[in-house]
């Protein structure tokens, strides 16, 4: 069977046959997608990625295809129900639909109108109808049938009884259920109302109290919008096409004529659809663009977390990060060049003047006894008037403060993983770490919270959350892998996601070099408890060592290679030391020399790539950013201010930008750009720098209207179709460090650090 799957994904994917196996080939013997895209691109034909994914997927639903085909042919094999027909339809079926459509007249039924009229004996005389004789007379027919005893009182009964066995036929015709799919699915509309008596407890769902569309063309954060309502109780909603249209491709298929006997069918017909045929499929239908619109909504925030995971990193830089709060006081923290929490203490800016003399001498102090090289302000409440009294300081420049979304940092400072690493600290130092950490590298800090906490999703919790949790995770590891990840200093929570690894094998590794000290080599990973040769080869491309024995090991060269690269050092008569620093020495090397069966051009040129900048970062370099300055609150905003903003979420219907007023505004789709947009993922991503224009500030609602647009018009009017009263998308972590939590400063916060460093 799986020669049929690698046919069938060749032909939907519009790959070679060649591909399709030799990847289904390296799955099957356990190899991970960044592994294969990135070692094994002769085998694949340099499939990326993505494509490598979707194989991965379509494998597996195909298996679960026949498993349920499998469960099947079994169920009718025991009862004594499988002919060589059905078993051909069986085997021959695409897709679980079809298969199902099958299996319906065979599945064991619960007691029905039907099962009641065949006790009664009235599925002769469904035949006799069923066949629309044109001589027929039914009530004479049905006369036969009248039986006092077995509740048959007339001929009218029989009748109905023999219809209602009528229409179940009609319904499990796999068939008429195929063509009423399409209908459902390419003709239904989608209405909602609102329920009596809701319309002020479900305002947010306005937008939908009387709304209807076709489903095909409705996008995903709609259908999404409508169901939430439905299911917290304000929205009524169908799903039907015409139903004069869906009753007519039924009466085609079953009505054979106007005879007496055919109008008894026909009325069997319009029974099935209103009573059966009708409900099923608008049920299928229903699944059917939930499914679509979880995928769209998966990738929205698939894409969204991508961006984020991949944000440029400040690097090993001793930083100063701080957790705003007004009555509460700012959370500071001294965080070392490896993110080594030195030191925590309370800074009070917004009280008194000499508590604001006091913090200030503090910071002052810190920054210059510890050469503090960069600050790190959370982006939540109080965060502005924090940025503002620190930028009056008098720091020195070279000094940058950077405002730092901290979505999803208090779930951090919650969990295991933050209880683990700081047990003798409360929440808000763990928060703090946190957001210091996610300035110098946001890759290694995000990889410890659970993806959908970030917050840069639409309708996250509204999706199949097993699709979602799939999908996401296959992100960050591909993220974690793309970056590469320094063996010696990363968290287990970090090198779980690398190839090969979970969080068990992290944990060892981390283990080992507790115990032993720095890998000072790739191959000592072999001597790790419960990390054998396959797993080796998974993962040690993606882990650096620098400084390390081998001058490869820093690089994304797989030690599988180095006896290669070894050879085209020698042909240079150089070291591989000497091959890395001297670019004439590498324009030396003809690659092709070096192809064989073994290795091909794509590894090859890969290899001379990463010789030329080992262990690079593939991210963006850092660059500071600033909000205007004196715009901090809602209120200061006016139409027609144009203020520098950060993307902070892509949606199928806009962006939402930060300004720095504590509230996210909308980017309506209309407002992304002077040109049509279709698709605001297709110019538009998470941590992007904008320029926006303030169209509409709504201060009782806290609502925020911009425009990217060059020459926007400026008014009260929002943009048609926003979304903004349907529950939108999830903008910032609503478990915010609050003002209230307990604090725990260090007595003597020099000394403490003192002591730590010396």
């Amino acid at each position: 069977m799986i020669e049929k799957h690698i046919l069938k994904i060749t032909q939907e994917l519009k790959l070679q046959v060649r591909q399709v196996a030799a990847t289904a080939v390296l799955l099957e013997e356990g190899a991970t997608v960044p592994f294969i895209a990135r070692y094994r691109k002769e085998k694949t034909g340099e499939l990326d990625e993505v494509q490598i994914t979707a194989v991965r997927d379509r494998l597996e639903q195909l298996a679960e295809l026949d498993k349920r085909r499998d469960s099947i042919l079994h169920s009718l094999l025991e009862r004594s129900l499988l002919t060589d027909v059905l078993k051909a339809k069986i085997d021959a079926s695409e897709t679980l639909s079809a298969l199902e459509d099958l299996y319906l007249p065979y599945r064991p039924k619960k007691r029905t109108k039907a099962t009641i009229a065949r006790e009664r004996g009235l599925e002769p005389l469904a035949d006799v109808l069923w066949a629309q004789a044109p001589e027929t007379n039914p009530e004479l027919a049905a006369a036969a049938f009248v039986d006092a005893a077995k509740e048959v009182p007339d001929a009218a009964g029989a009748l109905a009884g023999a219809r209602d066995i009528l229409a179940e036929r009609i319904n499990d015709d796999a068939g008429a259920r195929a063509k009423l799919r399409e209908l459902y699915i390419h003709q239904g509309v989608i209405r909602s109302k609102v329920i009596s008596g809701k319309e002020d407890e479900g305002a947010k769902f306005k937008d939908y109290f009387d709304w209807s569309e076709p489903a095909i063309k409705a996008p995903s954060h709609r259908i999404l919008a409508m169901r939430r309502g439905e299911e917290e109780g304000f929205l009524f909603t169908r799903l039907t096409p015409p139903e004069e249209q869906a009753v007519g491709i039924l009466e085609g298929v079953f009505v054979k004529n106007s005879s007496p006997a055919g109008l008894q069918v026909k009325t069997a017909v319009q029974d099935c659809y209103k009573r059966l045929l009708g409900f099923a499929m608008e049920g299928e239908a229903r699944v059917h663009f939930k499914k679509l619109a979880d995928e769209e909504a998966v990738r929205v925030f698939a894409d969204n977390l991508r961006e984020l995971l991949l944000a440029p990193a400040l690097g090993q830089k001793t930083v100063l990060a701080i957790d705003p709060g007004f009555r509460s006081g700012c959370k500071v923290v001294l965080l070392d060049r490896q993110g080594k929490l030195l030191a925590n203490d309370i800074i009070y800016p917004e009280k008194s003047e000499r508590e604001q003399q006091e913090a200030a001498g503090m910071v002052r102090a810190v920054v210059s006894k510890f050469k503090v090289e960069a600050i790190a302000i959370g982006n939540g409440t109080a965060s502005r008037e924090t940025e503002s009294f620190i930028r009056g300081l008098g720091l020195p420049g070279n000094i940058p403060v950077v405002m730092v979304n901290e979505s999803g940092a208090s779930i951090y400072s919650a969990s295991e993983a933050a209880r683990e690493e700081f047990p003798n600290h409360d929440l808000t130092v763990r928060g703090s770490v946190s957001i210091g950490r996610r300035l110098m590298d946001p890759l290694a800090e995000l990889v410890k919270l659970d993806p959908k906490s970030i917050g840069v999703g639409q309708y996250q919790h509204d999706v199949d959350q097993n699709a979602l949790k799939r999908c996401l995770d296959d992100v960050v590891i591909s993220s974690v892998n793309k970056v590469g990840v320094e063996l010696n200093t990363a968290s287990k929570h970090l090198l779980a996601y690398v190839s090969g690894l979970n969080l068990r094998t992290a944990a060892s590794i981390v283990a080992h070099r507790d115990e032993s000290g720095p890998f000072k080599s790739r191959k000592e990973l072999l001597k790790v408890a419960g990390l054998g040769p396959k797993t080796y080869e998974q993962a040690a491309g993606f882990l650096r060592i620098r400084d390390g024995e081998h001058p490869l090991d820093s690089s994304a060269v797989h030690p599988e290679r180095y006896a290669v690269v070894d050879r085209m050092a020698a042909d240079a008569k150089c070291s591989v030391g000497d091959l890395l620093r001297d670019s004439a020495k590498r324009a030396q090397i003809d690659p092709k020399k070096y192809a064989s069966d073994e290795i091909g051009l794509p590894t090859l040129q890969d290899i001379l790539s990463e010789l030329s900048k080992p262990g690079r970062d593939p991210r963006q370099q850092f660059e500071a950013f600033s909000f205007a300055e004196g715009i901090d609150k809602v209120e200061h905003l006016t139409p027609g201010m144009k203020l520098p903003g950060i993307v902070t979420n892509v949606t199928a219907f806009g962006l939402f930008v930060d300004v720095g007023v504590h509230q996210d505004g909308l980017v309506h789709i209309s407002q992304i750009s002077d040109e049509f947009v279709k698709n605001p993922a297709d110019i538009m991503k998470v941590g992007q720098r904008v320029r926006a224009t303030v169209l509409e500030v709504d201060i009782p609602r806290k609502r925020i209207s911009l425009s990217l647009k060059s020459n926007p018009e400026v008014g009260p009017r929002a943009p048609k179709g926003a979304p903004g009263t349907t529950g939108g998308a999830n903008q910032r972590d609503v478990q915010r460090h609050s003002s209230g939590r307990n604090s725990a400063p260090t007595v003597d916060w020099f000394t403490a650090a003192t002591q730590k460093k010396r």
